[in-house]
């Protein structure tokens, strides 16, 4: 059976960045990984703008055929329907964590009861609407009512871009811990800069991303 990872966060949380990198993480492991761009909310970052990179890692990149344009369409693509069709594959879909992404996602949701999936909230404590504990819960509460599906863990992912320090990703992290404790849910990732190594993290959880996306 397939593995479906969602991914969805808040606008400027770095939920494409982290989901075009984990589907390259995957590849290493899996024969058969496709990224899903749904990601209908927010035309600025988009996972598709990376697709031909993708493609040449052997990874099947699905996308709406209004990606890569400023449309805002809450509805989700007919071929959508392949990811529950999937034998064996690694399916990443990056989703947009605002309202109508979720709506959009759970439509689906009597096909995801059926599979395996974990969705990540990821969180970014340097945006706003996400910069305290309480924020996070009540976004990862927000989302779950509006699809109708369960967040299974968190990623940190506290940055600022290029301008990321040690520092900033461990003040993202002191706060998901708190969430991670409110909630029972783990922080799966901590994300962290190339060649960066926390002191503090285990070394299993920290999970380096490389820009592979611009701001249009």
């Amino acid at each position: 059976m397939s593995q479906i990872y969602i991914i969805t966060g808040h606008y400027g949380s770095g939920k494409t960045e982290f989901s075009v990198n984990f589907a390259l993480s995957l590849k290493e492991k899996h024969d058969n990984v496709m990224l899903v761009d749904l990601d209908i909310v927010n035309p600025y970052f988009r996972s598709h703008d990376a697709k031909e990179m993708l493609e040449q890692a052997g990874i099947t990149v699905m996308a709406p055929h209004y990606a890569g344009t400023n449309v805002d369409i809450p509805v989700l693509p007919p071929e959508i329907m392949r990811i529950f069709e999937e034998k064996d594959a690694c399916i990443v879909l990056d989703v947009g964590g605002d309202d109508d992404g979720a709506i959009a996602l759970g439509r689906y949701k009597q096909y995801f009861d059926k599979v395996n999936y974990e969705m990540y909230l990821v969180v970014n404590t340097r945006r706003p609407l996400t910069s305290t504990p309480e924020e996070i819960i009540e976004m990862k509460e927000n989302i779950e009512i509006a699809s109708r599906l369960t967040v299974t863990g968190f990623i940190s992912d506290t940055n600022l871009a290029d301008e990321t320090t040690e520092e900033i990703i461990m003040e993202g992290v002191s706060v998901t811990d708190e969430v991670s404790s409110a909630t029972s849910l783990p922080v799966v990732y901590v994300c962290t800069q190339p060649g960066m190594t926390l002191s503090g993290v285990p070394s299993e959880k920290q999970f380096p991303i490389t820009r592979h996306l611009l701001k249009i």
